[in-house]
């Protein structure tokens, strides 16, 4: 992206030299069609400059957060970001504060500006929410403040949060935190499962007075929010960007809610191969498939996700083998790099991908994952306008969950060793179980916890605590003996910063599901439709998207579709389990 970091400095200047040029179109998107034309033009040579300044120094961070250089760089970026959106905040004020048909008129006197129609269709939309050019500038001013919650939260679990060591069963002694935790929670020792847990979740919950308070404000501030655009809920103003009606949402809660006696026969099941007389939290993650041995070098890694698209197509599996001779992808762990994966990039660079690949399956599951979101901003960058060349968290899920399905989906038909197709199938069940119905618990806290300060009733850590530990039985059942930990763990959710989000990763495994499955049984029709969704962005609303490739979301049908894959496959584990 940058050859040099004085390249990157010259566009840090070009943007910071650009955006005294703002001003100078405010209070004159009246003046015409030419005008509005200009500014069009020179928000968009703003935005595609200043995301190449953002997203590098973001990704070059991550790559060594002990390089204080890049932590400034990107901290520099960030900066940036929030004086852009100071001086961008008067424009749709101004836009909607024009007469009834004024857009529509300069549309038609002026043929360049119809490409931004669903641009200004989709403000128009927003009309009764969006407030007075003063009172906007002032919340994009507030906005750092207002991030303050998620500030402090991050903070204080990635900088100042210590937790204990843990021994387990024979005395030896290991460290825990949030990135080891994952692993200590699928030892076969299962001393060292309960203690590394209930440290985790534990020392939360030794400072949940402070992270209640500090989630507190966080729902407050997104109440303010809502309630000063004339919102009629929280929930409502979350989904209102993407378009998404509230029974989407609602409708994803009711359908886990008649689907959960599926996942507590599931755990039924992992309680008698455990062969634990009571089944708690910390026996989630242990493998219930002993002696798999999975090693795949990441060559291997590769050649399997390509076998595995091959469904669809030439262009696309082609496009991949790009990103792998291209190097778009970080691969390995190094020392100071960040956790985690993702894919990232911007309109005129490759869609790289973040990866931390140990040469597990869950990790060729990861590659293929993070593919799919590669390869859906390719065909979107590919195919439109930069104004309509990204997409909305909505759909970002559904690339990426139809690429590892149909990864498994090919092992399964391939695997006859029943241990390993055990292990698949297992693999499969926890998908669901840490997506479908863990994602969507999270989303029914957020609801509840929202709607009592909408109604006036204060949230503390006691109450917090007490809504998620009923969540917790409403969803696993009597079979999970509930550890008193465990109510502790709505603190450590970052995501619960971001409100009415991680819904978004079990509508998008849903659809994913679906689709994977037309792609299976309809071949070539299912295809092109699957292809042209991922290369039209945003240029329609997420849910007419997805009913173009074939699912309709507003409808609960896809939800409960996708459970009858996992009863199918827990059918199958079950007889599997019973043969031994």
């Amino acid at each position: 992206m940058y050859p040099t970091a004085e390249a990157w400095e010259a566009d840090y200047k070009k943007v910071q030299e650009l955006l005294p040029s703002i001003a100078t179109y405010r209070g004159r998107l009246h003046e015409g069609a030419d005008i509005l034309l200009e500014w069009m033009r020179l928000s968009e040579k703003i935005a595609l400059t200043f995301d190449n300044v953002f997203v590098y120094a973001h990704m070059r961070y991550h790559q060594n957060t002990g390089d204080s250089f890049y932590q400034g760089l990107s901290d520099r970026a960030s900066m940036l970001g929030a004086e852009v959106q100071s001086e961008m905040s008067f424009v749709n004020p101004e836009l909607l504060g024009l007469p009834d048909g004024t857009l529509e008129r300069y549309m038609e006197e002026k043929e360049e500006l119809r490409l931004y129609k669903l641009v200004f269709e989709r403000l128009l939309r927003e009309k009764e929410h969006v407030l007075s050019p003063e009172v906007e500038e002032l919340l994009a001013k507030v906005s750092e403040i207002a991030d303050a919650p998620a500030t402090i939260f991050s903070m204080f679990a990635n900088a100042d949060l210590k937790m204990p060591s843990v021994q387990d069963s024979e005395g030896k002694e290991y460290e825990v935190n949030e990135g080891r935790y994952r692993n200590l929670l699928e030892s076969k020792d299962r001393v060292l499962r309960e203690r590394a847990m209930k440290a985790l979740f534990g020392t939360y919950g030794k400072f949940r007075n402070t992270l209640g308070a500090t989630y507190n404000n966080n729902v407050k501030k997104n109440v303010f929010f809502a309630k000063a655009r004339k919102y009629n809920s929280t929930l409502e103003a979350a989904l209102s960007g993407e378009n998404i009606p509230v029974e989407v949402y609602n409708n994803l809660i009711a359908a886990n809610h008649d689907n959960a006696k599926h996942l507590q026969r599931y755990l039924t099941l992992r309680k008698k191969v455990l062969g634990l007389e009571e089944l708690h939290y910390y026996d989630f993650f242990v493998p219930m498939v002993e002696s798999i041995e999975m090693k795949i070098p990441w060559e291997q890694a590769k050649q399997m996700s390509l076998d595995a698209l091959q469904p669809l197509g030439e262009e696309y599996v082609a496009t991949v083998q790009r990103a792998f001779d291209e190097r778009w992808v970080d691969v390995y762990p190094n020392e100071g790099k960040r956790t985690g994966a993702y894919s990232w990039g911007t309109y005129t660079s490759s869609p790289y991908l973040f990866l931390n690949y140990t040469e597990t399956l869950d990790d060729v599951f990861t590659t293929v994952h993070e593919l799919g979101h590669s390869l859906h901003s390719y065909y979107t960058m590919k195919e439109q306008p930069f104004t309509y060349g990204n997409y909305t968290i909505f759909v970002a899920e559904v690339a990426s969950t139809l690429n590892e399905n149909l990864l498994l989906s090919k092992m399964l038909r391939e695997e006859t060793d029943k241990k390993k197709r055990m292990y698949l199938l297992t693999h499969s069940l926890d998908q669901y179980r840490s997506t479908m119905f863990r994602q969507t618990m999270f989303g029914e806290f957020e609801k509840i916890v929202h709607e009592l300060v909408e109604a006036g009733h204060p949230l503390n850590a006691d109450l917090l605590s007490e809504e998620y530990l009923k969540l917790n039985i409403k969803y696993y059942g009597t079979e999970l003996v509930i550890d008193d930990e465990l109510k502790h763990e709505w603190g450590r959710i970052p995501h619960f910063y971001d409100a009415f989000y991680v819904y978004k990763y079990a509508t998008g495994f849903a659809a994913a599901a679906a689709l994977a499955r037309q792609i299976e049984t309809e071949g070539a029709p299912a295809i092109e439709r699957y292809l042209d969704f991922l290369k039209k962005g945003s240029s329609e609303d997420p849910i007419d998207l997805l009913k173009g490739a074939g699912v309709d979301m507003s409808s609960p049908q896809p939800i409960h579709d996708a459970f009858k894959v996992f009863v199918e496959r827990l059918d199958e584990l079950e007889a599997l389990i019973n043969e031994q």
